[in-house]
């Protein structure tokens, strides 16, 4: 049955303190209402949902679980303030605990919306494959701490105006965006690719700093400043790798099939071997390899792969660019 909305208090109920009524307004919101139902049911048809389409994961509420689990691997310094030694194991266990049923909801979420289920559909199948989600996630809580405790390393060893790892911690948002990743990748791994994606946003908007789920971090890795930084989902970043401030790691080119559509997935982002330094502005396209040990300087615009111990600059590259009449 169609639900009337009354299109606007009376005349006289509209109106701020000290303003005078607003007479000359008309709106027609029923006819706004009926125009907005039928573009919902129209896309809703258009993407093969059917009813009432599934609920997505809460952006909401994976911050608050973000917030649990990064407590929970950090109590000390992410906990409850007033936190003992006698309590940190209570703490841990009780926010792991409603942290990870909490995201075992938002995971279910996802697999739902995949399978295009009403809300009132039941599957046994969604219940038991979320479940194995969210335990996979927990069975690697702790090599997730083990690599958060080098990339803290990291980033203390590698800035001077770091005065302890706990200011790192609290501090750094290249720190904030690692842990998240490290948690949403685990996510995306076990097949729950929406959940990390939105995970990723939420790290995105707070730091400034892009990582796709896909992507691939090895340990000891450090983004210094990071504001503009953007890592592909196919990128694979070896370990002590060092990155600054608006590096792109991302795509040469975005082919498409024979009817012009863009074709999906394929390794198509860089692949930075171990103890490379990529510094501020650097942008790096393709399926390239930036060799072992190679630095690669400011605002430098790189879609070649480059050997191992390589010094890579503008001047290098626009050398190379007019060696022999080349590129003029």
């Amino acid at each position: 049955m169609s639900q009337k909305f009354s299109a606007l208090p009376a005349e006289d109920e509209i109106h701020c303190a000290g303003e005078a009524p607003s007479a000359g307004l008309r709106l027609d919101i029923d006819g706004l209402v009926a125009e907005l139902r039928a573009l919902r049911v129209h896309s809703l048809q258009t993407r093969s949902r059917i009813g009432r389409p599934p609920k997505l994961p809460s952006r909401k509420a994976l911050g608050s679980i973000l917030d649990g689990l990064a407590a929970a691997l950090f109590p000390n310094r992410l906990g409850a303030p007033e936190l003992t030694d006698e309590g940190l194991d209570y703490f841990v266990g009780h926010t792991l605990d409603r942290s990870l049923r909490a995201l075992y909801d938002e995971v279910r979420r996802e697999l739902r919306f995949v399978a295009n289920l009403t809300p009132e559909s039941p599957s046994a199948r969604i219940e038991a494959e979320a479940a194995e989600i969210v335990k996979g996630l927990a069975s690697q809580l702790p090599k997730v701490r083990e690599l958060l405790d080098g990339d803290l390393r990291a980033a203390f060893q590698g800035d001077p105006a770091a005065r302890s790892i706990d200011e790192v911690l609290v501090c750094y948002p290249g720190i904030v965006a690692i842990t998240y990743h490290r948690l949403a990748h685990e996510l995306y791994l076990r097949g729950a690719p929406l959940t990390a994606r939105i995970v990723g946003e939420i790290a995105h908007s707070a730091t400034g700093i892009d990582i796709h789920p896909g992507a691939v971090i090895g340990g000891s890795f450090f983004i210094d400043h990071g504001t503009g930084v953007v890592i592909g989902e196919t990128a694979v970043i070896g370990e002590r790798v060092r990155i600054y401030q608006a590096v792109t790691l991302g795509a040469r080119r975005f082919p498409v099939d024979e009817n012009g559509n863009l074709i999906k997935g394929g390794a198509r982002h860089p692949i930075v071997e171990d103890d490379v330094i990529i510094y501020a502005g650097a942008t790096i396209l393709g399926r390239v390899t930036i060799g072992r040990g190679s630095s690669i300087g400011g605002s430098v615009w790189l879609t070649r792969s480059v050997p191992p111990n390589s010094h890579i600059t503008q001047a290098s590259v626009q050398s190379e660019v007019f060696t022999a009449g080349g590129g003029i």
